[in-house]
């Protein structure tokens, strides 16, 4: 089934404003807390790896939640609502100093508004990406409406990494710290406002479709949803590829300013590597589905995997012999980030053909509990990267806004290029080791669920009319060489 661009472009849409809000939190928020508010990297760093463990439960549980959702305005547009909502007052607190606070009360005020906008935030994405599987079951139609939500998403990336500090000054009237901290106030609620009217976009021109297995699909627990968590061995898999890709690029995403500012020396390289890296993550978004078409998609992630490691060596090797080439950055920027956007459609595609995989071997469709685990990662990597920056920059003898010593210089460099390098790695390995939805294989899977909705024989869906348990497989996998196939 084929979309209307109307439909591709709203839905587009609503990634470009709940992105342009997650983006000024992932990529600024350590040095805002650090930098601005003179928070202790180390504890901002505990402080965010424990807030993702929290977040760990509650997008499972948001997921449960959306999942078991039973409504006339579907089971996703009532929590983007809602979650964009709260969010957006939260998200402008967290970005607010009000006068009088203690320093030790900006230490529990920080803590408490960063895990609520995590939360606030998960009410609303999961719903949002829980929509795609339900879009489209065409294979070819749901790899090219997939890039389209990661496209805009990286636009506003390239928003916020290459001209946000540039708008957080005008916006502020200058670069010190209290014209920052005004600046970043001021810009979250210009923010915000784009967030609710480009989700009000979404919500009124998507069209919330439901699966004919909605209407017989029994509400699940949050027990339950673990069980489905474990029952499938291609999620589990996933998880594991998104984890180790994520960490990659979430740790030089949250180490880049300190790396460019403190140890190549030029805070203006920062903006160019950050505005090329927005624009070779869509380059690789839209070069994806030709890719995939010429090639496979077993090909394209070994290349989204290469693509960093070469970029990340040559930001080594310009340290030294280029330490301020404007070239050097770009070049770096370009590799590294045209191998997220691969990486970005891939694992889009990869999640939605978990959920026709869980399907298969569970008879029901968990949306929103797969796509959580999509939520989860991408915040506990971003966690673990300033876990690892924090610790790293209070070891090596970090001081805000000085001359760093060449110990702290070094451990920059270290928790920026060699970490991500090596958890890349693992993303390549743990995929060609372990993800088998591919190919004859996957094809056939999908014939299965087809056979079903069509009115299968019950010998080939489920016998006796009996629902299975979870954790029980509807069809055993030996089942894909059915003579029915």
């Amino acid at each position: 089934m084929k979309l209307s661009m109307k439909e591709k472009l709203s839905y587009g849409l609503g990634a470009f404003g709940k992105d342009m809000v997650c983006q000024l939190v992932f990529v600024y928020i350590m040095v805002y807390f650090t930098d601005i508010l003179g928070l202790n990297a180390t504890f901002v760093g505990t402080m965010f790896f424990i807030a993702r463990i929290w977040d760990a439960l509650n997008d499972i549980f948001m997921g449960t939640i959306v999942d078991n959702t039973r409504s006339r305005f579907g089971k996703f547009k009532p929590w983007l609502v809602i979650g964009t909502l709260v969010n957006v007052v939260v998200y402008i607190m967290l970005f607010t100093r009000f006068g009088g606070i203690s320093a030790k009360g900006m230490y529990v005020y920080a803590t408490v508004f960063y895990i609520l906008w995590g939360m606030t935030y998960t009410i609303m994405d999961i719903p949002y990406w829980s929509m795609l599987p339900n879009l489209t079951s065409d294979k070819t139609e749901r790899e090219k409406v997939s890039v389209i939500p990661r496209t805009f998403a990286s636009c506003a990336f390239f928003i916020i990494g290459g001209f946000g500090l540039q708008f957080v000054d005008r916006l502020g009237g200058g670069s010190s710290v209290a014209e920052r901290q005004m600046g970043f106030h001021y810009i979250s609620i210009i923010i915000a406002a784009l967030f609710v009217f480009t989700i009000g976009l979404t919500v009124f021109n998507v069209k919330d479709r439901k699966p004919a297995a909605d209407d017989k699909a029994e509400k699940i627990s949050l027990l339950q949803a673990f069980c489905i968590i474990r029952q499938n061995d291609q999620l589990l898999v996933t998880i594991g590829i998104i984890l180790f890709y994520n960490l990659a690029t979430q740790i030089v995403v949250g180490v880049s300013m300190y790396y460019f500012k403190y140890v190549v020396g030029g805070e203006s390289l920062f903006s160019v590597f950050t505005a090329v890296c927005g624009i070779a993550e869509m380059a690789g978004l839209i070069a994806f589905p030709k890719l995939v078409s010429l090639l496979s998609r077993k090909k394209v992630y070994t290349a989204a995997c290469v693509f960093p490691l070469v970029g990340l060596g040559l930001l080594l090797a310009a340290r030294f012999a280029a330490p301020g080439s404007v070239a050097a950055a770009a070049l770096c920027a370009f590799l590294f980030k045209f191998g997220s956007g691969l990486q970005l459609g891939s694992v889009t595609v990869i999640l939605a053909d978990v959920v026709d995989y869980g399907e298969y071997k569970a008879g029901t469709r968990n949306e929103s509990v797969t796509f959580s685990m999509q939520t989860l990662l991408v915040k506990f990597s971003s966690a673990m990267g300033s876990l690892f920056t924090g610790f790293a920059l209070d070891l090596t003898g970090y001081v805000p806004n000085a001359v760093q010593s060449t110990a702290t210089k070094n451990g920059i460099t270290i928790v920026m290029i060699l970490l991500p390098v090596v958890c890349a790695c693992m993303s390549l390995l743990v995929y060609k080791k372990f993800f088998k939805l591919d190919g004859i294989y996957y094809d056939k899977i999908m014939s299965v669920l087809e056979t079903r909705k069509s009115s299968a024989p019950d010998s080939l869906i489920l016998q006796n009319d009996h629902k299975p348990e979870y954790g029980q497989k509807v069809v055993p996998e030996n089942d894909l060489v059915h003579s029915s196939i």
